[in-house]
């Protein structure tokens, strides 16, 4: 019998090079990156989808905490300013750094800012010290020495940040539908992860998650156009029928219940943008502890965002023969104009969102994408109630199947026989789900690369700019033993 190919689960593929249709086409290159504007705008559209938590978690994170002075940050405010921060962030990413890549305010950068710094000072010098963290970012890219650390980090580590993400950005996808859940304190067993609840599936929002999954993994084995746009769209109908129907609480489906909002316009409370103090922190908590807390800051936000924009730019074919990204400088600067505008609004560090990879996987080539992304967040100003009736369970599935596409695209590319660059490389990709932090992954790994090569005698191969930042990750790491910043 003669063999029958069978259909392979690959991101869409970039078409071939066409002449330029007009002036937005020369400007975003859509055209010489083998794209479309319809690809683009379905690029930029599951972006925002799967990135539309961050309207309701990061409200969330910031406003059940306070500060010194015992005040808490206004919810509705803090809807504002995410949406306002995101929007404008996104969209100069879109102009400025021509990538499929949106901002919004990074989870575990606002962790810091509401567990470690609002408890010892006030939220306006709290948001000072991100808008310092992110001037900080601004003139190592304009000196030149960001994209040198980025430039100096070797191919198989760059493929296995982007594997890192891939598994990564699986796990928020499963633990955000359900799917997977922490056993708390891990009671009674050693286990901390387990299927569903009690090691079993339960209710129907776990079952939009697993329908959603493979309605998206379908639609992607058949190449059909907008696959992940349609499976969150068809999953978030059915969810909206499912809580009508059975009346579920809201507590089953997390953050967003799937309902009609009734009235989809909101308006916008920008009370919180400019209520910053920018050296205020450094007279409740000191100048070493102060610079510290920069510092953190600057480390969470700098290795996030490297880690993110070369996993995105390599599942996007930007990248060179090199593994460089042309315009990279412009890239950075964006986002270290993120990291501080994230601050001045009091939405916290905005960086590079993992996210974006699903609009990576349903075509998305160049920065229009980001300007629809961008586009829908500040019209998410006012149709706050609307954007976040899409359950995380309609949503989480493009994370899930864009997490494997990445993986399929780019672990044949590490060289698993150097040991040198294999173990680093295995380090960062499992370092970074099971820490649950993309820069733990990335700084394991570089401090390994290090070690290992100086222990073989290869020690001159290995660049002066990434050892500088293993040493640096070696003195973060060390920090708590050391007594420092605590």
């Amino acid at each position: 019998m003669p063999s029958v190919a069978q259909p392979t689960l690959e991101s869409p593929e970039p078409q071939a090079p066409t002449p330029p249709t007009g002036a937005i086409d020369r400007y975003f290159k859509i055209s010489a990156r083998g794209s479309s504007v319809p690809r683009e705008i379905r690029g930029g559209v599951a972006t925002f989808f799967t990135m539309a938590y961050i309207l309701v978690l990061n409200p969330i994170i910031l406003s059940n905490a306070v500060d010194v002075d015992h005040h808490a940050l206004s919810f509705p405010q803090l809807v504002t300013a995410t949406a306002l921060t995101a929007g404008l962030t996104t969209l100069l990413m879109g102009v400025i750094g021509n990538v499929p890549i949106g901002l919004a305010a990074g989870l575990g950068v606002n962790t810091i800012v509401a567990l470690q710094l609002a408890p010892k000072m006030t939220w306006p010098d709290a948001m000072g010290m991100v808008v310092l963290a992110g001037f900080c970012i601004m003139l190592l890219v304009a000196t030149g020495l960001r994209e040198r650390v980025m430039n100096a980090v070797p191919l198989g580590l760059r493929k296995a940040i982007a594997i890192g993400i891939g598994f990564f950005i699986t796990l928020v996808g499963l633990v955000d539908s359900g799917f997977v859940s922490r056993i708390p304190d891990a009671a009674h067993t050693t286990v901390p992860l387990e299927l569903g609840i009690g090691g079993h599936l339960h209710g129907w929002p776990v079952l939009v998650f697993v329908a959603g999954l493979l309605l998206t993994l379908t639609l992607v084995v058949r190449k059909v156009p907008g696959a992940i746009l349609i499976s969150i769209a068809v999953m978030t109908v059915l969810a909206v029928v499912i809580q009508k129907l059975a009346g579920l609480p809201a507590a089953a489906w997390g953050l967003t219940v799937p309902k009609w909002p009734g009235n989809p316009v909101a308006t916008p409370d920008f009370g919180l943008v400019g209520k910053v103090s920018l050296f205020g922190g450094f007279h409740h908590v000191g100048v070493l502890t102060g610079v510290l807390f920069v510092f953190t800051v600057l480390m969470s936000c700098f290795f996030d965002a490297m880690g993110t924009i070369l996993g995105v730019a390599d599942e996007a074919h930007l990248l060179d023969k090199n593994g460089d990204l042309p315009g990279m400088n412009r890239v950075l600067m964006v986002d270290g104009i993120a990291t501080a505008a994230g601050g001045a609004t009091s939405a916290s560090a905005n960086t590079c969102f993992v996210e974006s990879t699903a609009g990576v996987g349903e075509g998305a080539r160049t920065g229009f994408a980001s300007l629809v992304t961008g586009g829908l967040f500040m019209l998410a100003l006012f149709l706050t109630p609307l954007a976040t009736m899409v359950p995380a369970q309609a949503a989480t599935p493009a994370l899930v199947t864009v997490g494997f596409l990445i993986l399929a695209n780019s672990i044949r590319e590490i060289d698993w026989s150097d040991y040198t660059i294999a173990v680093p490389a295995f380090l960062t990709m499992v370092l970074m789900p099971f820490t649950y932090s993309i820069t733990n992954g990335i700084g394991m790994g570089f401090v390994t690369f290090c070690v290992l090569r100086l222990a073989t005698g290869r020690g001159k191969s290995v660049p002066v700019a990434l050892y500088a930042v293993a040493a640096v990750f070696a003195f973060y790491y060390l920090m708590p033993a050391l007594g420092i910043g605590q």
